[in-house]
């Protein structure tokens, strides 16, 4: 299939392109690098042996997303471009809707104009907002609390609505939970500018000596250990679950939304002692006051995925920082 990947460089997309290329998919890929680096697409060419098209392009630039589409002439659209942080979002929540929401608004045009029917959209758990019973699963009610969230939620409608404009037009939105981990190479993995907004990079540069310690935000929720509990999947195991959802374009019309996840909840404390003996580092931590808008507990019901789609996230914790671990010692710079 050939299939346009949006943010494809980034640290989802990258390891996507690994899952897809090994499954012998014609690629192009779009980014401007604005939180990624042309350096990580090098290492997926060494690391698969596959070539692929790549442009360096903001999707919300028309003319030249439309060019790339008149070229490529793609079946299919992952779409993972976008601003990503919580915190940034709130700052500059103007921007995070430009950038999302119009920017998918400019796609969706494209892909009329060169008659693409089908995308799968990176959405994210953020949408479900407060739990009203866990786990979370497909059927919970939509409720964002930050503007991150509310844009991909609003992109969702979008899509939704865009399909309804013909038969044919087919949107599979995948709702994430939280990524990490890295390709078990060690070449490619998540390489966050500036501070670290998510927990498992933030530990695995303590353990690498780039930071003096984490800051563990709130030991006195409702939970296990008082620390946050949340939903880690492996982002090859998500980069697996795009590819099983491409499959099931000939199964389905419409739309259709899968969660992606483990299905089980770990600790910051749990993932703190994890890294601890995959690194063989200590992991010096702070407690601070908790964030606003940080949940006691949140995971997935994936039942849906592993049914419908064939797809299941097979790593486990140990996985997960040990891969992370071995990206983190063999790149302390990331991709600088």
């Amino acid at each position: 299939m050939r299939i346009l990947v949006t943010g494809g460089a980034g640290y989802i997309g990258t390891h996507t392109l690994v899952s897809l290329l090994s499954k012998e998919h014609e690629i192009c890929v779009m980014d401007n690098y604005a939180n990624s680096s042309p350096i990580a697409l090098d290492r997926v060419r060494r690391l698969t042996n596959h070539d692929f098209e790549q442009h360096e392009l903001d999707i919300g630039d028309g003319p030249k997303l439309s060019a790339v589409f008149a070229e490529f002439q793609p079946e299919a659209i992952i779409h993972f471009a976008g601003l990503k942080a919580v915190g940034a979002s709130e700052r500059d929540p103007l921007l995070y809707y430009h950038e999302n929401v119009s920017g998918a608004i400019s796609l969706l045009r494209a892909m009329d104009a060169s008659n693409c029917r089908q995308i799968v959209f990176s959405s994210s758990a953020t949408v479900y907002g407060e739990p009203l019973y866990l786990p979370y699963d497909e059927k919970h009610p939509l409720s964002p609390i930050n503007p991150y969230g509310r844009t991909k939620f609003f992109i969702e409608e979008i899509i939704r609505d865009w399909t309804k404009t013909s038969d044919d037009k087919k949107a599979i939105l995948l709702r994430y939970f939280n990524p990490v981990g890295a390709h078990s190479s060690g070449e490619i993995g998540e390489d966050p500018e500036g501070i670290p907004n998510n927990l498992l990079p933030f530990i695995a540069q303590v353990a690498v000596g780039r930071r003096e310690h984490l800051n563990i935000f709130g030991d006195d929720y409702d939970t296990r250990d008082g620390t946050g509990i949340r939903d880690y999947i492996h982002v090859s195991d998500l980069a697996d679950g795009h590819a099983a959802a491409l499959n099931y374009f000939t199964r389905m019309s419409g739309v259709e939304i899968f969660n992606l996840g483990k299905g089980n909840g770990i600790s910051v404390l749990e993932m703190v002692e994890a890294f601890k003996q995959a690194s063989s580092r200590d992991i010096p931590y702070q407690i601070a006051p908790r964030r606003d808008g940080d949940l006691p507990a949140y995971w997935a019901d994936p039942k849906k995925a592993n049914e419908l789609l064939g797809w299941t996230a097979k790593y486990t914790i140990d996985d997960i920082c040990r891969d992370s671990w071995h990206w983190q010692s063999k790149n302390p710079e990331g991709y600088k």
